[in-house]
């Protein structure tokens, strides 16, 4: 019962995300896009035009922290990256792109969990990645939890990190 009740109390502290979470966010992004594919990326800037995502991807967090990260770009993008990643032309948004886009997510998750305190992450779980593709659907956040949001571009394209935690 003892490892119940610490568990629950490093639930409760960790909810609110300390000021240095968007940056672990973005840390955790950045290393896996340019080890992992190849592909430096850079701050987006006010005057940016917004993003019209026709993809989102999610991975569920469960245990010390419970909620979701998710990445949310065009389906160009997502083609780009899954080709980086595979060394091989996708041009086409398939199966392969969805996976491609899944795996990448899934380790941006892990890499951002392995930035956060000791305790944090040892109890943390991060689950098969969700891929959401199309422009109409509305993504609704979790009620009454935290919201971190992260942009970043690459080669002329936006993109932007979400993490939303459940109170």
């Amino acid at each position: 019962m003892a490892l119940d009740e610490a568990l629950q109390a490093n639930a409760v502290e960790c909810v609110t995300p300390p000021a240095g979470w968007p940056a672990a966010i973005e840390a955790a992004t950045r290393e896996v896009f340019e080890i992992m594919l190849g592909i430096p990326l850079r701050a987006v800037t006010s005057a940016e035009p917004p993003l019209v995502a026709d993809l989102t991807v999610m991975v569920g967090l469960s245990g010390t922290l419970r909620g979701v990260l998710s990445i949310h770009c065009s389906a160009v993008s997502a083609c780009l990256w899954a080709s980086r990643m595979l060394h091989r032309e996708l041009p086409e948004f398939d199966q392969t792109v969805r996976d491609g886009v899944g795996e990448i997510c899934n380790m941006v998750a892990g890499n951002f969990k392995r930035k956060l305190p000791p305790g944090v992450d040892d109890n943390c779980l991060i689950s098969t990645p969700t891929v959401i593709s199309g422009t109409d659907y509305q993504l609704h956040s979790l009620s009454g939890g935290e919201h971190v949001e992260v942009s970043l571009g690459f080669e002329g394209a936006p993109l932007w990190i979400t993490l939303d935690l459940r109170a």
